[in-house]
């Protein structure tokens, strides 16, 4: 499986091209906190997207994120064959705004992300920000601000799933 991650990561990063600012792909390439992701986004087709302009903000799930998805999981979805349920997954994690943490509201907001048939609550507080998905579990943005010159990455600690809306309260 680290050989899949491995091969994935070497396409992801030239499929980002040769800018000299580095986006979001090519951040996420440079730090194994996020091989899975980049994994998954090679697997998806979209690191050339996630290298484009933007811009984007990106919840990035650390690799013990995707370690806490039941076993199995993250090797189903890598699979040819279920690309569209993992392209629903990772768009899930993607903003079309460049949102930093300043930018997001006191509170707990509703969000909608690039899967524009699902909604996120973001709820920003004195404790910091957390995620609410669609399982109804919240991920916590545990490093915030990484720029891009395409966007902005926030580390999170769980991977955002899609379902029902979450309640945002």
């Amino acid at each position: 499986m680290k050989n899949i991650f491995k091969t994935l990561t070497v396409v992801s990063v030239m499929a980002a091209g040769s800018a000299s600012a580095e986006n979001i792909v090519e951040i996420a390439a440079g730090d194994e906190r996020f091989s899975t992701l980049v994994a998954a986004v090679g697997a998806a087709g979209l690191a050339e997207t996630l290298s484009g302009p933007g811009p984007f903000t990106v919840f990035a799930p650390v690799n013990d994120a995707f370690a806490a998805l039941p076993a199995g999981t993250v090797e189903t979805l890598l699979k040819p064959e279920n690309k569209a349920q993992l392209t629903d997954v990772l768009l899930y994690h993607v903003d079309d705004r460049n949102l930093t943490a300043e930018k997001i509201p006191a509170g707990s907001n509703y969000f909608k992300p690039v899967l524009a048939s699902q909604r996120l609550c973001i709820t920003k507080s004195s404790r910091g920000v957390s995620i609410a998905d669609g399982t109804g579990e919240s991920a916590n943005v545990v490093i915030a601000n990484i720029k891009a010159d395409n966007g902005v990455i926030h580390v999170i600690d769980k991977v955002l799933l899609p379902g029902k809306r979450p309640a945002c309260h």
